[in-house]
């Protein structure tokens, strides 16, 4: 049997933690680009985001949330999503082996695409979906007669 000793490289971890810190930073800084703010845990507000013909419509997942502790507000060009997912109340008989559900408050901002009419905004909440769909803001046509001067 052959001993095949390997090179020590010291720097090689360094290197992966590097990696792996500059990855980190770069996500940071493309939510903080994109306005995203954590909910409470750390996790996302998972959305989707798609241009129709007549309207932008907005899908987000908010599980565990009841429609009336939702507030939606768009101020410009950013929607913003905000609720709070309540925690269940622990019993002294439960033991826990493992406590992954996510609690607390949360916020989504995402900056629009395109010029909407909020005035006549729908939203539907079915099955822990939330759907807002945003008509587009119709563009006013202006005419301008031009005179010649002579």
């Amino acid at each position: 049997m052959a001993n095949n000793p390997s090179r020590w490289e010291p720097f090689r971890n360094t290197i992966a933690l590097r990696q792996a810190m500059g990855k980190l930073f770069e996500e940071s800084l493309v939510q903080e680009r994109e306005g995203f703010q954590a909910p409470a845990g750390g996790a996302s507000l998972a959305m989707d985001i798609y241009e129709r013909k007549d309207a932008l419509v907005v899908k987000a997942a908010v599980p565990g949330v009841k429609p009336e502790e939702l507030d939606i507000t768009v101020t410009g060009d950013v929607l913003n999503i905000k609720g709070e997912i309540k925690e269940e109340k622990e019993s002294q008989e439960e033991k826990y082996h493992r406590r992954e559900f996510r609690y607390g408050a949360f916020c989504r901002s995402v900056r629009l695409p395109i010029e909407v009419n909020v005035d006549k905004a729908d939203a539907i909440f079915k099955d822990g979906i939330l759907t807002l769909t945003l008509p587009r803001l119709e563009e006013k046509k202006k005419s301008v007669p031009v005179r010649i001067k002579k």
